[in-house]
């Protein structure tokens, strides 16, 4: 009898695992190799769309990233620890400490992508280093306002790689940088299918949105004596936290939001909340202001 081999790809299963095996699952785990973990529920149906997605294509890659799932229905306490407040909800950890993630459905090249650019960070390519060096270079030139030498490296990087999402996303700030929102929302819309979903095109979809709202708010000045005289003015508050955003004081904006949540919960159908959400795609879920209002914002909600 002639036994056919089991491909390696297929080796290491996705596990089931609880808080009390978060630290050795996860944590522990990631110091070896980048852990992905699923967020889900039984009753999300996107989450049970996304799983197997994620589980085939954590299998091709041959056993460089390890799978867990955490039923957050289950598990509360985690969810609430790590701020989440929508499902399904994927983190990369890597040496101990979350690295990048991404919320909701997403296409089966987007996830590869995700992973990719995961097993690189991990040291998993050296290709995949230099192109993560020149995505570097390039969001720091683009920072400091160099534009024409970020536009440079952004272009180079597409020339190597034209489904590179974050160099994609790179040219797409580069247009609201020049106060170009309507050819910004172009380019989003051109995004070719397989990166249209991914985190960096997520992050720029939200800063055209808070884009084209801070252009509706008025002067800064007087959104904050306005807050000041009414403080229960959900809609001046909310204002005030859209233009401030919209001039680099994101830590000052989310604080706001906040603050109308804690007020009003409810206020708006939720928009201050929706809003708050807005703000840390635009800046990216695992940005350190992110993680910190997610943090105050589940003290309020869960206090």
């Amino acid at each position: 009898m002639t036994l056919t081999p089991t491909p390696v790809a297929a080796v290491s299963a996705v596990k089931d695992i609880t808080t009390k095996e978060f630290v050795p699952e996860v944590v522990r785990a990631s110091l070896e190799q980048p852990v992905l973990v699923d967020f889900w529920a039984p009753w999300c149906g996107p989450c049970k769309q996304l799983g197997p997605l994620l589980e085939k294509a954590v299998a091709a890659t041959g056993g460089k990233v390890k799978m867990v799932k955490m039923d957050i229905d289950e598990n509360p306490q985690l969810a609430q620890q790590m701020g989440i407040q929508s499902i399904p909800a994927v983190y990369a950890f890597y040496k101990g400490q979350p690295i990048d993630g991404f919320m909701g459905i997403q296409t089966e090249g987007a996830i590869k992508q995700f992973l990719d650019k995961i097993i690189k960070m991990s040291g998993g390519g050296a290709a995949g280093a230099a192109v993560a060096e020149a995505l570097a270079e390039a969001d720091k030139l683009l920072e400091e306002n160099m534009i024409d030498e970020a536009n440079a490296v952004y272009a180079e990087i597409l020339g190597q790689d034209p489904n590179n999402a974050g160099a994609y996303a790179g040219l797409i700030k580069i247009a609201l940088a020049l106060n170009q929102p309507e050819e910004a929302e172009a380019m989003l819309l051109e995004a070719p299918p397989e990166i249209a979903k991914a985190k960096e095109l997520i992050s720029v979809r939200a800063q055209i949105e808070l884009t084209k709202k801070a252009a509706t708010t008025g002067p800064l000045s007087e959104l904050m004596e306005g807050v000041l005289a009414a403080p229960d003015d959900h809609q001046k508050r909310y204002d005030l936290a859209v233009a401030l955003h919209a001039n680099n004081r994101s830590e000052e904006a989310i604080d706001h939001l906040i603050e109308s949540i804690r007020r009003d919960r409810k206020w708006n159908d939720e928009a201050s909340r929706k809003q708050l959400v807005t703000i840390f795609e635009a800046l990216g879920f695992m940005h350190e202001l992110s993680v910190a209002g997610r943090r105050k914002l589940s003290s309020v909600l869960f206090k």
